[in-house]
């Protein structure tokens, strides 16, 4: 049974409380009308809806997925590419919650479906698992990089903070000097990547029940001791993880990502998603939406302390980000503190989609930006690498096959060929040349001119636009 989890109405609404200005009725208004009058499936969404469809129909013998199918596959095949696709159910459901509020979907009609519908399958969620459910607000990690940038991201039970460990471990390099694309820098970023990843995959889980302090994965020091182990000349041996030598005791990618800003630079970064694709394949009684299956990212493996357990949030990969930049137009001249003459003022709202790739996305946008001078549009089209292999949070603690794993680094065809050797010879396995995991958008604050420069992922379907 795949294992499902509630959470982002809860999180809606928990920033409109914060946030808001207009009626939830008026901002869920126009997805109510798409739902209900129709939107042309794009071609990626076209794409996925075949995938998940062929999935979906290769378990229909262990699982009763006869709502999806009414809902996204009546004709018993995906919606072709431009067909106008309606969802009369989600644009109910969806009316509901924006006129009744929050615990409609929590603890009213729309919870009770959801009850019902899990307790007719024989899943695990009940009406009282929804009804007892509560969101919190979380204090983003930042590290700074190169002095005059500071990148945010959210803590564990995210991966957000392997972004952070990375960018310390790669300040001692002089990136700028070896050139985008060549074999020593992504050498050094591919590396710094395995070194983080290996503490993901045995720290990164809910604090609350794990005994981990997220902070102590970039501790003054910690990463720039990491590093040490990065030779530029030979890829290492799988790498363990670092943390534990800091008196920690370890206890028993679809995503959807968008950015805005309004005029008076309000700014928000934010992700969510069903993960596989579209989710779970599982759809309550006329609600027309398809539970999320994040719960698949815990661990099993008792010892571990992203293990499956009652009331406890799983890993999951969905990290939106923010990034400070303090080197402001004449702040040096005022006669006051440095920290107070050049703040650190909020400059790029940014993420990126795609599971694992998130983390090593965010790096390579900051890289870009800061180090090799792009703009905001080409820091996201600038050919990627994406290195798959290790361990993860849902492995075992210790002794599983993937300790072994040296993994693969995939390179995209704007990679020069001559670093594909090099990283070959240097001791990778090397795939090419696919377009790489990812979504990228991103808003960025001009400074010097005031304006607010937007960016889209050209890779998928994507849009920037200003008004």
């Amino acid at each position: 049974m795949p294992i499902t989890v509630p959470g982002t109405v809860d999180a809606w609404f928990a920033m409109h409380e914060r946030f808001g200005k207009r009626s939830m009725a008026d901002n869920l208004a126009p997805t109510v009308r798409y739902a209900r009058e129709g939107h042309p499936i794009a071609p990626v969404i076209g794409m996925y809806l075949a995938r998940a469809l062929k999935a979906y129909s290769a378990r229909e013998d262990e699982f009763d997925f006869s709502n999806a199918r009414k809902v996204w596959f009546a004709d018993g095949a995906a919606p072709e590419v431009g067909e106008i696709f309606t969802n009369p159910d989600l644009a109910d459901t969806l009316e509901r919650i924006a006129y009744k509020g929050r615990n409609e979907f929590y603890s009213g009609e729309t919870a009770h479906i959801m009850g019902d519908y899990f307790e007719r399958i024989g899943g695990f969620l009940t009406y009282e698992d929804f009804a007892a459910h509560y969101g919190e607000w979380v204090e983003p990690i930042c590290v700074t990089y190169r002095g005059d940038y500071k990148v945010c991201e959210l803590p564990p039970n995210t991966q957000g903070i392997a972004a952070l460990q990375m960018l310390q471990m790669l300040e001692r390099f002089d990136l700028r000097e070896m050139g985008f694309g060549s074999a020593d820098s992504i050498m050094a970023q591919v590396e710094a990547k395995r070194l983080a990843f290996a503490d993901r995959a045995k720290g990164y889980a809910d604090p609350e029940t794990s005994g981990i302090d997220p902070k102590v994965f970039v501790r003054e020091g910690y990463n720039s001791e990491r590093a040490d182990q990065i030779d530029l000349e030979q890829a290492m041996s799988p790498p363990a993880a670092g943390f534990a030598d800091a008196d920690v005791t370890l206890q028993d990618g679809d995503t959807t990502y968008l950015t805005v800003t309004d005029k008076n630079g309000m700014m928000v970064s934010l992700i969510q998603s069903n993960y596989r694709g579209m989710g779970s394949g599982l759809v309550a009684d006329g609600l027309g939406f398809m539970f999320q299956d994040r719960g698949q990212l815990f661990s099993l493996d008792p010892a571990h302390p992203n293990v499956f357990e009652p009331g406890k949030r799983p890993f999951h990969t969905i990290i939106p980000a923010f990034a400070f930049k303090k080197d402001m137009p004449g702040c040096q001249v005022r006669a006051v503190p440095i920290e107070q003459a050049c703040p650190f003022e909020p400059w790029l709202s940014f993420g990126l989609m795609g599971g694992g790739m998130q983390p090593q996305g965010h790096v390579q946008v900051i890289l870009n930006l800061v180090d090799f001078d792009m703009g905001l549009q080409e820091a996201g089209d600038a050919a990627r690498w994406e290195h798959i292999g290790g361990c993860e949070p849902t492995d075992d603690l210790e002794g599983d096959a993937c300790e072994s794993d040296m993994g693969v680094v995939q390179l995209e065809s704007g990679i020069p060929p001559e670093t594909r050797a090099e990283l070959e010879r240097r001791g990778h396995a090397v795939e090419c040349c696919k377009a790489n995991a990812g979504g990228y958008q991103a808003i960025m604050r001009d400074f010097n001119t005031g304006a607010w420069i937007a960016a889209t992922e050209m890779r998928k379907d994507g849009s920037a636009d200003g008004y």
